[in-house]
């Protein structure tokens, strides 16, 4: 079980690393780049998302020999109201998540959107939510910088 966690770890920092490789130009030096408070808020509330859920994963992969996202699943549907959270679980992030970040992403010009959705499947679905928002919050005050720079030029 180890060596899985080892390698969704990587893949998890793979995915985060390759979202912000690809959108560098949001994060690169210059006028409106700082980081804003809500933008802050998202940084802060996936991070404490990805440390929880990795905290419950690790703990699951010691408890269970038969650790495997089919096991996983099967286990979010234990009662009805574990269910009922699980259906929405599941449907948010197989397919909302992707549906939207996919295209409000190209929307608003983040290289790469999908991205969100494979970090999902590594890190927590909070935590590729939280770095999609961060991402579209900076891509707003990026596109309004821009755009009035060219319009004082």
């Amino acid at each position: 079980m180890t060596a899985s966690l080892g390698i969704f770890g990587a893949l998890g920092i793979i995915s985060t690393v390759a979202a912000f490789w690809a959108n560098g130009a949001l994060f690169a030096p210059g006028p409106g780049r700082r980081a804003s408070a809500l933008e802050g808020v998202f940084y802060a509330v996936g991070l404490v998302s990805l440390v929880l859920g990795w905290y419950f994963n690790v703990r699951y992969t010691h408890a269970y020999a038969n650790a495997s996202y089919v096991n996983y699943t099967r286990m979010l549907f234990t009662n009805w109201a574990a269910d009922s959270a699980a259906q929405d679980y599941t449907i948010v992030n197989a397919v909302l998540l992707p549906l939207w970040t996919i295209v409000d992403g190209r929307r608003r010009a983040l290289r790469i959107p999908w991205i969100f959705f494979v970090m999902s499947l590594f890190t927590s679905l909070a935590f590729s939510m939280a770095l999609y928002l961060a991402f579209v919050e900076r891509s707003v005050r990026y596109s309004r910088v821009r755009a009035e720079s060219s319009s004082t030029a």
